[in-house]
C-alpha cells in the first residue's frame, strides 16, 4: 500500500471519526451538503470527506471535491477545516503523480494547522512532505520532515502516530538502501500495530517487510510477506492496496524468473492503477513488466513497456522513477548488444542524476556558507562584547542591576501566572461540581418520574384489571373445576403484578424517604432483607427531623449501594450500620465481618461502585473512606457537612 494511503486512513480517523467507521455513499453525502447550506464549515468537512473517498476511484473528481472544501473553508475563515482540505488536496496531487503541485498545498496545510492548533494535521503534513521529498530524491529534506513528525508523535505518546512515523522512516531507509535500519523501524511499527490489530495498518507493515526481503534477495520470504499483505488488502476491498501488492508479488516472481506468475500479477496491478487513475507508482509496474518480457525473450514488448515507464515518470515529474527508468533502458540495450542506444540512455541517466546532485550540492554549499558567515559574525560580536565589558565595569554593574530587576519582574510574572492558574483550576473544579450536580439531580428526577409513572399509571391499571376480574368471577359459568382454577391463577398473577409494580416503584423512590426522612427509609429498606443469612443492626441518632432532600436522597443511595455490595460480594453474616447527626453534619458507618478486599486494586478497576459512591459524596462536599483488607471485613466511613 502506498504510504500516502495509510496516512490518509489514519488522518480520516482523526478528522472524521464518525464517517471513518463506515463508508457513506456519495449521493448521501451530497444530500447532507445541501441540507447544511447555512453551515460552511460542515460543508467543507463533507466535501473534504468526498475528496478522500473518491481519491482511489476517480482522482479528478476527488480534486474537484477537495477544492470545493477549500473554497467553503476560506469563505467561513475556518482554519482547521482549511488545513484538513489542503492536506487532502496534497494527497490527491500525489495520487495523480503531480508531485510539484503537491508541495505548496501540503505546506499550506501545515501553516493553517499551526494557526488553528490542529496538531494531527500538522503531523500528517510533515509526513506527507517527507514522502514528497523522497519521491523527488531529496533525501536530506525528506529525513528532516520525517524526523519532525516522529519527534512530535513520541512527545505526545500516541501509538498510532508513532507506528506511522516509524513506518515512514523504514520506507526512507529502504529507499537509500540502508536495509538494516529500514527493517528495525518496520519491525518496531509492526510490534505496535499487532497490539492494535487494525488490518489496514498491518497491511502496510507486511508490504514493507516484503520490500526489505526483496532488497536482500530473499524472494521466497518476500512473497510470504506480500501474500499476507494481499490478504488484508482483499479483506478491506482496497483497490489501491491490491494493486500495490500485485505489483510487488509480480516483481518477486520476476526476480525468481517465474515469468508466468510475474506477468499475471503485474498486468493485474496495471489494470487496477489505470482504472482508478493512480499514476504515482505506475512507472515501476511497467518497468517490472518490461524486464519480465525480456526474461521471456519477448524483446519488443520489453522495450515498449520500459519506455512507457520512462514516459510516465517524466509526465508526473518523479525524479527517482525517471533516472531509474533511464538506467533500466540503458541496461536493457546493453544486455541485448544495442550499444549505441545503451550509451545514449546511459548518458541521459548520468546527466539527469548529476543535475540532481549538483542542485542538492549547491543547496548544501549555500546552507554551509550561511552557517559559516553567521558563526563568523557571532564570533566578532563576542570579541567586541568582551572588549567592551573589559573596559567598562560600570556597564557590567548596571547589567547586573537590570538582570536583578528582570528576575524580580519574572518572579512577579510567575506568581501572577500561578495565581491565574489556580483561579482557572478553581473554575474548572466549579464546573465539574456543577456537572456532577446536574447529573445526580437529573438521575434522581428521572427516578421520581419513573416511580410515579409505575405507581400511578401501570399500578392503577393492574389494580383496575384485578378489580374487574374479581367482580365478574361470579358471573362466569365455569364448565369445569380446571377452568375455575385457571381463572383464579390469572387473578393471582395480576395481584402479584400489582405487588411487583409497587415494590419496584418503592425501590426506585421510597415513600418513607419522601415522607418520614432518611432514618425511616433506611430502616424500611433493611427490614426487607432476609435476616436468616445476614443479621443487620441499625443505630440512628439525631435524625428526628428531616434534613435537606438532596442530602437524604444521596445518602440513602450510597447506603443502599454499600449494603448491596455486602450482600453480593462480602459473604458476611453480620452488618452494623450507624447514622448520627450532630453539629458537624451527618456521619455514617457501614461495617461487615465479611472477606474484605484490596481497596487500592478495587479503586483502579473501578469495582464495587466505589467511584460512583465517591462522586455522590463529593457532590455533598463530604468525605468517604474504605478500610478493608482480604480476610478482615470492611468498614465504610462517611462524613457529610450540613448547611
Amino acid at each position: 500500500m502506498p504510504l500516502r494511503k495509510i496516512l490518509l486512513f489514519v488522518f480520516v480517523m482523526f478528522a472524521f471519526p464518525a464517517l471513518g467507521q463506515k463508508a457513506v455513499s456519495t449521493d448521501t453525502v451530497l444530500k447532507h451538503i445541501q441540507q447544511a447550506s447555512g453551515d460552511l464549515a460542515k460543508q467543507s468537512r463533507l466535501y473534504n470527506y468526498l475528496g478522500q473517498v473518491q481519491m482511489y476511484i476517480n482522482v479528478s473528481e476527488a480534486i474537484g471535491f477537495t477544492r470545493k472544501a477549500i473554497d467553503c473553508a476560506k469563505e467561513c475563515k475556518c482554519d482547521r477545516e482549511l488545513s484538513n482540505a489542503y492536506l487532502t488536496l496534497g494527497y490527491c496531487y500525489e495520487a495523480a503523480g503531480k508531485i510539484d503541485e503537491a508541495f505548496p498545498v501540503v505546506d499550506s496545510a501545515k501553516t493553517f494547522a499551526i494557526k488553528a492548533g490542529n496538531t494531527n494535521t500538522q503531523f500528517f503534513a510533515d509526513l506527507s512532505a517527507g514522502t514528497l521529498f523522497r519521491r523527488k530524491a531529496k533525501y536530506d529534506s525528506s529525513l528532516a520532515r520525517y524526523t519532525n513528525a516522529t519527534t512530535f508523535a513520541e512527545k505526545i505518546k500516541n501509538d498510532t502516530l508513532i507506528a506511522k512515523a516509524y513506518q515512514s522512516l523504514g520506507s526512507y531507509y529502504t529507499t537509500i538502501k540502508d536495509i538494516k535500519k529500514a527493517e528495525e523501524f518496520h519491525l518496531q511499527a509492526l510490534k505496535i500495530r499487532e497490539k492494535m490489530g487494525i488490518p489496514r495498518e498491518l497491511y502496510s507493515n507486511y508490504e514493507n517487510l516484503g520490500i526489505i526481503n526483496r532488497e536482500l534477495e530473499n524472494y521466497d520470504k518476500a512473497l510470504y510477506y506480500y501474500l499476507k499483505a494481499l490478504h488484508y488488502a482483499i479483506q478491506e476491498n482496497d483497490s489501491s492496496s491490491i494493486a500495490f501488492s500485485d505489483n510487488d508479488i509480480g516483481a518477486a516472481y520476476k526476480f525468481k524468473k517465474d515469468v508466468v506468475n510475474g506477468e499475471k500479477y503485474l498486468k493485474q496491478s496495471i489494470a487496477i492503477r489505470e482504472r482508478i487513475g493512480e499514476m504515482n507508482e505506475l512507472a515501476y509496474t511497467y518497468n517490472y513488466l518490461g524486464e519480465n518480457y525480456e526474461l521471456k525473450g519477448d524483446f519488443a514488448n520489453a522495450e515498449l513497456n520500459i519506455k512507457k515507464a520512462l514516459a510516465i515518470a517524466q509526465q508526473i515529474k518523479n525524479n527517482k522513477q525517471t533516472y531509474e527508468a533511464l538506467e533500466s533502458l540503458s541496461d536493457f540495450y546493453a544486455r541485448n548488444k544495442k550499444y549505441d542506444s545503451a550509451y545514449a540512455y546511459l548518458a541521459q541517466f548520468r546527466h539527469f542524476r548529476d543535475s540532481l546532485n549538483k542542485k542538492d550540492n549547491a543547496e548544501t554549499i549555500a546552507e554551509l556558507q550561511t552557517k559559516y558567515e553567521t558563526a563568523k559574525k557571532e564570533h566578532k560580536i563576542q570579541e567586541q562584547q568582551y572588549e567592551l565589558n573589559k573596559r567598562n565595569g560600570l556597564i557590567a554593574g548596571i547589567s547586573g542591576v537590570v538582570l536583578l530587576l528582570g528576575l524580580l519582574g519574572y518572579s512577579g510574572y510567575k506568581r501572577n501566572e500561578l495565581k491565574q492558574r489556580s483561579k482557572l483550576q478553581g473554575e474548572i473544579l466549579k464546573q465539574q461540581e456543577l456537572a456532577s450536580k446536574a447529573v445526580i439531580e437529573a438521575e434522581e428526577n428521572e427516578r421520581k418520574r419513573i416511580a410515579g409513572d409505575l405507581h400511578d399509571g401501570v399500578g392503577q391499571l393492574m389494580s383496575a384489571a384485578k378489580l374487574n376480574l374479581s367482580s365478574i368471577r361470579t358471573e362466569i359459568p365455569f364448565h369445569s373445576e380446571e377452568q375455575q382454577i385457571a381463572f383464579d391463577k390469572a387473578v393471582a398473577l395480576v395481584d402479584e403484578g400489582c405487588k411487583e409494580v409497587r415494590s419496584v416503584s418503592h425501590n426506585i423512590m421510597p415513600n418513607a424517604l419522601l415522607k418520614s426522612g432518611l432514618a425511616t427509609a433506611v430502616r424500611d429498606f433493611l427490614n426487607k432483607i432476609e435476616s436468616r443469612t445476614l443479621k443487620i443492626n441499625l443505630y440512628t441518632e439525631g435524625l428526628t427531623e428531616k434534613i435537606d432532600q438532596n442530602a437524604e436522597i444521596v445518602l440513602y443511595r450510597v447506603i443502599q449501594e454499600c449494603v448491596n455490595n455486602v450482600i453480593k460480594h462480602s459473604g458476611a453474616n453480620q452488618l452494623d450500620i450507624s447514622l448520627i447527626k450532630d453539629q458537624d453534619g451527618i456521619s455514617a458507618t457501614i461495617e461487615d465481618n465479611g472477606k474484605g478486599f484490596n481497596v487500592a486494586e478495587a479503586a483502579r478497576n473501578e469495582g464495587l461502585g466505589l467511584k460512583n459512591i465517591a462522586t455522590r459524596i463529593e457532590y455533598l462536599k463530604g468525605n468517604v473512606e474504605w478500610d478493608s483488607a482480604p480476610g478482615h471485613g470492611t468498614v465504610v466511613t462517611i462524613l457529610v457537612p450540613l448547611k
